[in-house]
């Protein structure tokens, strides 16, 4: 088990906080501050046990160069607000002379926010001169940007072996949810999966093979599942190297009594911008002409029964083109039907599906929803994350 923040005594001590503000912008606005404002207990909690905080982040990818398009400022703008009684400050330099003044000024309860960690080449590249800098900051090391916590970046990995080191809330609600689905679930324990490409899936359809009773498969990744059988598939994406992997994985589940639930209809069109040409069409029906681009309604009807009766589902994927509205149906409908399962525990991974239930305004009604896409991924496939290992055990 990992240090938590209560395992430190924080008064008067400089505290580095690696967070994850990596936020969508709109012409130097925030459009979303989700991932501000879930931070804030971590925040508040050093702010109540007089720390000196220093925020660390990155925003975009800047590629190792000052780009003003991928600033923090206007996260320190929202900060100030979402903290109205205490003194934020912002430093326009990641690291360096000017950084380190400010960091020593800081009183007891009061937060420096440094420029975007990825201005600096040696952040992606966990460079020694990026960790010792960093480190030089503070004296204790807080990782809470879950979203990052597959990379063995300087601000995510190299800190942690050079100052004391604890995970903050954030990344500890992550990791117990993960642990508690996959190690300790409820059942019967439903995977929902979708999005394009199964390649992106192989590991995680490989670690759930073991772990849960059903796995409902929708998005562009059923048509190569559907062609292993010898289905018809149209136009529809398929990855033709991974027939083997999805047939074998299909007589796997045979032998292994885990169920896996295709589509058995499909809204289709000539492509993904010729809307007008949509139609829906059975399994094995769907002209060679036509694309499959979203589930249809009876097959939203036949993953009913088993979310319907589900303890706990995860769901990583969406289940066609949400985007556009004529083929957003399908995920719209899986969201709605998670929603009202009350008697379940509820996880989404991965960044289109949190994004497709924000939009369907769902979102609080689902019992977590995770910050970190591939992070959330990693824990699917049954793997460690790098970040979060190399902290101090308790």
């Amino acid at each position: 088990m990992k240090k938590a923040i209560e395992d430190f005594d924080f008064n008067s001590k400089k505290v580095l906080l690696r967070v994850d503000f990596n936020v969508p912008l709109n012409n130097g606005k925030i459009v979303s501050d989700v991932r501000i404002v879930e931070e804030l207990p971590t925040i508040k909690y050093l702010l109540d046990k007089h720390a000196k905080i220093i925020l660390c982040s990155h925003l975009g990818k800047p590629n190792g160069q000052v780009n003003k398009i991928y600033s923090l400022k206007p996260v320190y703008q929202r900060l100030k607000e979402l903290l109205p009684q205490t003194k934020v400050y912002f430093c326009d330099q990641t690291i360096g002379e000017k950084a380190e003044k400010m960091a020593n000024q800081l009183k007891d309860g009061e937060i420096l926010l440094l420029e975007n960690l990825r201005f600096e080449k040696g952040e992606e590249e966990n460079a020694d001169y990026m960790v010792d800098a960093l480190s030089k900051l503070a004296e204790t090391f807080v990782f809470d940007a879950f979203g990052t916590s597959h990379r063995k970046h300087a601000s995510t990995y190299g800190v942690s072996k050079k100052l004391p080191s604890c995970m903050g809330y954030l990344v500890k609600k992550e990791t117990e949810t993960f642990d508690q689905i996959l190690s300790k679930p409820k059942k019967p324990f439903v995977a929902i999966l979708g999005g394009a490409k199964i390649s992106d899936k192989i590991d995680v359809v490989k670690n759930l093979l073991n772990k849960v009773d059903t796995i409902l498969i929708g998005g562009g990744m059923c048509f190569t599942f559907i062609k292993a059988i010898k289905g018809e598939v149209g136009a529809s994406i398929v990855d033709d190297e991974k027939l083997d992997f999805c047939f074998n994985v299909i007589k796997e589940a045979i032998n292994k009594k885990v169920k896996i639930i295709l589509p058995v209809d499909f809204v289709c069109a000539n492509s993904i911008d010729d809307e007008a040409s949509a139609e829906v069409y059975k399994l094995g029906k769907i002209p060679l002409d036509k694309m499959g681009l979203d589930i249809g309604p009876k097959t939203v009807k036949l993953f009913k029964k088993f979310i319907k009766h589900a303890k706990t589902i995860v769901w990583n994927g969406p289940m066609g083109v949400y985007e556009k509205e004529i083929f957003s149906n399908g995920t719209k409908s899986v969201a709605e039907l998670v929603a009202k399962n009350k008697h379940c525990i509820s996880v989404i991974g991965g960044g289109d599906v949190v994004g497709a239930v924000e939009k369907f305004e769902l979102q609080d009604y689902f019992t977590h929803i995770s910050t970190g896409g591939g992070a959330s991924l990693k824990l699917l496939e049954g793997k460690e994350l790098p970040a979060i290992n190399v902290l101090q055990d308790k």
